[in-house]
């Protein structure tokens, strides 16, 4: 149960949940909570429940309506984590990120923002330490991307930067997990 895959109405329920629960400080879309998800399975160290589970919520947990919603979300995001961990340790090449989607001016485009926060959250909750440069370039890329301002697309944005941005981002996280593989 714990490592079967999330299905839609799974990722539906999560977002209702973060929707419900979250506020300025907490993680808001599934998008960013795979970001999140990633980042800590990637890391130098495994980081308990105890600590990435109040790092959702910006540091607090929330209160409950009911306990069987906390029980339940609990078990999706186990799901999850633990399916990404396998993904990036079994088959990193099949690891693929829940960007959202988009259209602009009739082009279909993938946002990786959202995600690339979520991402920054997980090295922060855990506790990365400085790394060699190469591994500093890697997440540098998926930082300027986390920096843009996607929220509103300007009417100038040029599509082939802006995909070759968010192509580099996948590859980048399969290669900083790998990376603190090789070294726990």
């Amino acid at each position: 149960m714990h490592n079967t895959p999330l299905n839609a109405a799974d990722f539906e329920v999560l977002e209702d949940t973060l929707l419900k629960y979250g506020d300025d400080h907490s993680v808001l879309n599934p998008c960013e909570l795979d970001g999140y998800f990633t980042a800590l399975v990637s890391g130098p160290a495994q980081v308990d429940i105890a600590e990435w589970f109040p790092g959702i919520w910006g540091g607090e947990n929330p209160n409950w309506d009911d306990p069987q919603e906390c029980r339940q979300f609990i078990d999706l995001c186990v799901r999850h984590i633990n399916g990404l961990a396998e993904q990036l340790s079994s088959d990193a090449a099949g690891f693929s990120a829940r960007f959202e989607h988009s259209e602009h001016q009739g082009q279909d485009l993938l946002l990786a923002e959202e995600w690339c926060f979520g991402y920054l959250r997980g090295v922060a909750v855990g506790n990365w330490p400085e790394m060699p440069a190469t591994q500093t370039q890697l997440l540098q890329l998926i930082i300027d991307c986390a920096e843009q301002d996607n929220f509103e697309l300007p009417a100038d944005l040029d599509f082939n930067q802006q995909r070759q941005q968010v192509a580099a981002i996948e590859p980048a996280a399969r290669e900083l997990h790998g990376y603190w593989l090789s070294r726990r």
